[in-house]
């Protein structure tokens, strides 16, 4: 009786043997910086931006406790998912303080349409050029005819390092009666 031949001889698996290593390793090797690449590319995704951070907007010694507003640019740098962007206005705020009373900031950007709101001094009132809206000193409507769904948009301020005022600027929805961040 004759020994029966293998249809595969030992040099045909040890090629196919180092060709699948050859592909498996290839794989990995195309795989890892292919990972590499796309982990760098989406970071900035995955990062928490801090907008709602405090922003140096002034010196205490440039708002004077008589309780009228100062209106103050707020200037910041933007970091999106892949920009970052040089310091900007971003925005502005009314800042008042009356002595032995802490600041108060408030937004002025009107809660209607978005118009940016003008402090009458003589009036002692903001009002909003766009629909004639007035608002009181602490931004509450003062007219119940106000198409202004509510206030002006407080902001929280506080005096650190003996003078420096730091303000967590932040816009809203306009035209809705809730205050609802952008």
């Amino acid at each position: 009786m004759t020994a029966k031949k293998c249809c595969c001889s030992v040099s045909d698996r040890r090629g196919f043997f180092k060709k699948a290593a050859a592909a498996v390793l290839g794989g990995l090797a195309t795989l890892v910086p292919l990972g590499a690449g796309l982990t760098v590319w989406l970071d900035p995704l995955r990062r928490k931006s801090d907008i709602r951070a405090a922003v140096l907007v002034a010196n205490l010694s440039a708002l004077p406790e008589d309780g009228l507003p100062r209106k103050f640019p707020v200037i910041s740098s933007r970091v999106d998912a892949w920009n970052k962007s040089p310091a900007a206005v971003i925005g502005a705020v009314y800042l008042r303080r009356e002595k032995g009373r802490p600041v108060e900031a408030l937004n002025v950007v009107c809660p209607h349409a978005g118009c940016f709101v003008d402090f009458i001094a003589t009036r002692h009132c903001f009002l909003c050029p766009c629909h004639n809206s007035t608002f009181a000193l602490d931004g509450q409507v003062s007219d119940r005819e106000s198409p202004a769904p509510r206030g002006l948009d407080t902001l929280e301020a506080e005096v650190r390092k003996g003078g420096e005022i730091w303000v967590k600027f932040q816009n809203y929805r306009s035209g809705v009666s809730d205050k609802i961040s952008t």
